[in-house]
């Protein structure tokens, strides 16, 4: 219990004691983390699944607090408990949802030493596939090949170097259009939450 305070009050102290951000400076950063999907319409949500991402990126500091950041990400969605019909009849399936998601966001780095930040701003994702796992069944056709909507996140940096930092993050995309093609009820619209955990690089 003594090392998992000591451990928990140096991390906390190399989170308030790093180096400003310079205008003009450009990071790199790699991540991984776990995501929690569904979709909703104006009445009702779906039953989360967990899935994984794991992405790549770049930011752009345009003052010392202010950055814009962008990056790729090969992004896991979907839903649990829903249903597909097939020769045997229906059944109770999770879908699996892989998109390359693309967010371009702005970042306010606030705190002590800026090493806490906040970003906002959009997203696009395009469908690589889309699985019915209960019977391992391809039904990209059913799904719109785009998606996109709001990003939003707030994270700490905790720098272990003078040029790289770890940083754990919460990020969440909020979903605008249909994920299906053809839809007659209300749109249905993804929604993802995710943890996640990397490394910055500064250039």
């Amino acid at each position: 219990m003594k090392k998992l305070l000591l451990t928990l009050i140096t991390c906390v102290s190399l989170s308030l004691t790093g180096q400003a951000q310079e205008k003009g400076l450009i990071e790199v950063m790699g991540s991984a983390g776990l995501n929690i999907s569904n979709v909703s319409n104006a009445f009702d949500n779906t039953k989360s699944d967990f899935n994984f991402n794991a992405a790549v990126g770049a930011e752009y500091y345009f003052s010392d607090r202010w950055g814009i950041k962008a990056k790729i990400i090969l992004d896991q969605k979907g839903w649990a408990d829903g249903f597909v019909s097939d020769e045997f009849g229906t059944l109770i399936t999770d879908f699996r949802l892989s998109y390359t998601t693309i967010p371009v966001t702005g970042v306010l780095h606030f705190g002590r030493s800026d090493n806490w930040y906040l970003h906002f701003g959009g997203y696009v994702g395009f469908l690589n596939d889309a699985t019915a796992l209960a019977n391992d069944s391809d039904v990209s056709e059913a799904f719109s090949s785009t998606d996109f909507g709001f990003n939003t996140g707030i994270g700490v940096r905790i720098p272990i170097s003078d040029q790289a930092k770890i940083f754990f993050e919460y990020d969440a995309q909020s979903g605008l259009n249909d994920v299906f093609k053809e839809n007659d009820g209300e749109a249905a619209r993804n929604g993802r939450s995710s943890i996640n955990a990397g490394i910055v690089f500064s250039l």
